[in-house]
């Protein structure tokens, strides 16, 4: 007998997911901070990075990587500019308090730009980028990540999947939202594919000898992930660059690991012996749009360009032309009213966090 499929409210997965965090040691704002950011993935329909890493954000905990009470600090700065030290803390929370901290400087200079070493996982980079829409700025945010994906013309993994995100504040749109992977599919997108028994596309990813792969476990196998363009001939050295970039600004600038020595957030494998820096790193940054230009000048020409883009004259007129972060603010709108579907084996790790903290799941 086929099994119902699971919706939970975002309230329950409220409870349950802020519940777990208290659990881990958390304070009260603290677990609230990491609740928040990590059921706007699942409420984007960013499944890959909500509810199914939670198990994932224990077991760091249960290893002692995560710090539940982290001491996030400025240990450099200028008006416009510094690094935070994480203390090991959740990167869902760091990254957001480092964030407010690049909105205060954006604030009072015009830019605020903040490196940020000894973190961990921070979830999705939209939400760090969004917490700048409602101060009238533009926000970015990019990470450093667990090293699977291999240069162009390498076989070896020494990159994250390193995202970079940009948020743009509209009058009358949704912000527009460029939240991508610098690589060919993000490693939640083969977690979800390897979930539902299905093959990858090939250009995702290739196995151990350099051979093109439509395995969803071949990262398991010794295989890596390709840069966004897949190959050299589509464009995979400007998805390389990209990646680089983000782990330049994220690592290197900042004090925390980089390249191949970045600690990785999947289970599979185990931080290096040899760190040549604190923890993961992240890069947030903020622009006051007034700094530039008058604010209703640019909400007026932000929202002709967001008209003019949403209009364009689609190929297959099943299609029509999308601006950046509308399928997201589609599937929020409806997994508000609806729910959001539970992958089977994502509730199955549900239930062993259930479990291990002796928690009501269906409370």
């Amino acid at each position: 007998m086929e099994k119902e499929p699971v919706y939970l409210s975002d309230q329950q997965l409220w409870a349950f997911v802020s519940d777990v965090f208290l659990r881990m040691g958390h304070s009260s704002d603290d677990a609230y901070l990491a609740t928040d950011v990590l059921l706007e993935a699942d409420l984007r329909g960013i499944d890959s990075h909500g509810i199914a890493r939670l198990l994932g954000y224990v077991r760091l905990w249960e290893a002692g990587r995560v710090n539940s009470r982290p001491n996030i600090r400025l240990v450099r700065e200028t008006t416009a500019a510094g690094t935070v030290d994480g203390d090991g803390g959740l990167g869902l929370i760091v990254a957001a308090r480092s964030m407010d901290i690049a909105i205060k400087k954006a604030a009072a200079t015009g830019i605020g730009m903040i490196s940020i070493c000894n973190s961990n996982h921070f979830g999705i980079a939209a939400y760090h980028a969004l917490k700048a829409v409602p101060h009238h700025m533009i926000g970015m945010s990019m990470t450093n990540a667990s090293p699977l994906v291999a240069p162009t013309y390498s076989k070896e993994r020494l990159l994250g999947t390193n995202p970079h995100c940009w948020v743009f504040p509209t009058r009358q749109y949704d912000p527009l939202v460029f939240d991508m992977a610098t690589s060919a599919a993000a490693n939640g997108k083969m977690e979800l594919a390897e979930r539902e028994g299905k093959p990858i596309p090939e250009g995702w990813a290739m196995d151990k000898d350099g051979n093109p792969s439509t395995d969803p476990a071949i990262l398991k196998k010794g295989g890596a992930l390709l840069p966004l363009g897949g190959d050299f001939e589509h464009g995979s050295h400007k998805g390389y660059g990209m990646g680089a970039i983000a782990d330049l600004l994220s690592g290197v600038l900042s004090g925390a690991n980089f390249g191949p020595w970045v600690p990785p957030f999947v289970s599979f494998l185990q931080p290096p012996a040899d760190p040549v820096g604190k923890g993961i790193g992240h890069f947030v940054g903020a622009l006051r749009i007034d700094a530039f230009r008058e604010l209703d000048e640019y909400y007026d020409a932000i929202d002709i360009w967001t008209k003019r883009f949403k209009g364009a004259v689609p190929a297959n007129a099943e299609k029509p032309v999308l601006v950046h972060g509308e399928p997201e603010m589609k599937q929020y709108r409806d997994r508000k009213k609806n729910g959001i579907f539970i992958n089977e084996k994502v509730f199955a790790d549900m239930k062993t966090v259930a479990d291990k903290f002796k928690l009501d799941l269906e409370g």
